[in-house]
């Protein structure tokens, strides 16, 4: 009996946040209390080495984003292929009792999964093609109790300029003899915005490199996942350069992109291995991302607090 009546006053000094939500206490998110979490979203691929980049990403942000004390959480997401994706991430975020997630997508530029998916699968938009596209591939889509704010995505910054600049002067050895090839995904949608974002970004590289010549190509779905539109842009740019350097603008490593389309496009060009220069890396890593998330981010999280936590 003795046992008993110690164990009944000790249980209320183990208990946790969990225990007490079990109990009926009010969550954060009933008792009005402001409780922040910051979800970072990329597109999501099969290849292991393509994740493990963005979640190399999380870690790097992770301290001076925890460090606001009011941000309690970070997760990262991948919107296609593979859990954990941002349904799943979201669910987590309610069962936790955050009130506001402020969703950073970690994507080049704008695209139906910027402008209409992710939106659409957080509950903030009634896209129809989008729930269509959706529902045939099978990603889930969650309303959360958490109010959810999407920051715009990289192309809103000079850091792919920047990026490209670091990757082509490394890799190049005569910039008067060479001439620039961008492959990207592409989108035919937005395909307006992004051959401005591409001739804005080559226009960089060339007035601090001296390379004159410039063309781009595409190896997503726009170009069936082939590899002839590579090969078609590296012929153009020798037609008045003696070398190519090729640099794919895509976000991370995948196998199925850098080796098997961009390599293939490149193997069908003749003298391939005397004119053209390719390393097969992409944008992550790079310390620019990381701080612009942390930015963008510190950004969102001065809009999603009420005025009488930042006086506080």
């Amino acid at each position: 009996m003795l046992f008993l009546i110690m164990l009944f006053i000790a249980l209320p000094l183990v208990v946790g946040p969990d225990d007490l939500l079990a109990a009926g206490a009010p969550s954060p998110q009933d008792s009005g209390q402001q409780k922040i979490g910051v979800l970072l979203v990329n597109h999501g691929s099969r290849s292991v080495t393509w994740r493990q980049s963005l979640l190399n990403l999380e870690a790097q942000v992770a301290s001076p984003i925890l460090a606001h004390s009011t941000v309690k959480g970070l997760k990262t997401a991948f919107m296609e292929y593979t859990e954990p994706s941002i349904a799943t991430r979201m669910k987590e975020f309610d069962r936790e009792g955050f009130t506001d997630i402020i969703i950073v997508p970690v994507f080049l530029t704008v695209s139906p999964h910027t402008f209409d998916d992710i939106p659409t699968i957080v509950g903030l938009k009634e896209d129809a093609h989008s729930m269509q596209q959706l529902k045939i591939e099978n990603i889930e889509r969650y309303t959360s109790k958490a109010k959810p704010h999407i920051t715009p995505p990289l192309d809103f910054t000079d850091i792919l300029q920047q990026n490209l600049l670091r990757r082509v002067t490394a890799l190049s050895k005569n910039p008067a003899q060479e001439g620039l090839v961008l492959i990207g995904y592409g989108d035919e949608t937005y395909d307006k915005e992004w051959v401005e974002l591409f001739d804005k970004a080559a226009d960089y590289v060339r007035q601090h490199t001296g390379i004159a010549g410039y063309s781009y190509g595409w190896c997503g779905h726009i170009a069936n996942y082939k590899p002839e539109e590579t090969t078609a842009a590296i012929n153009t740019v020798l037609k008045n350069a003696r070398t190519a350097l090729v640099i794919p603008v895509l976000v991370a490593h995948d196998e199925q992109f850098q080796i098997k389309i961009i390599g293939d496009g490149i193997a069908k060009v003749p003298d391939n291995k005397s004119r053209v220069l390719y390393k097969p890396d992409s944008i992550l890593p790079d310390p620019n991302v990381e701080r612009w998330v942390v930015s963008v981010t510190d950004e969102y999280l001065r809009k999603v607090q009420p005025r009488i936590s930042r006086a506080n």
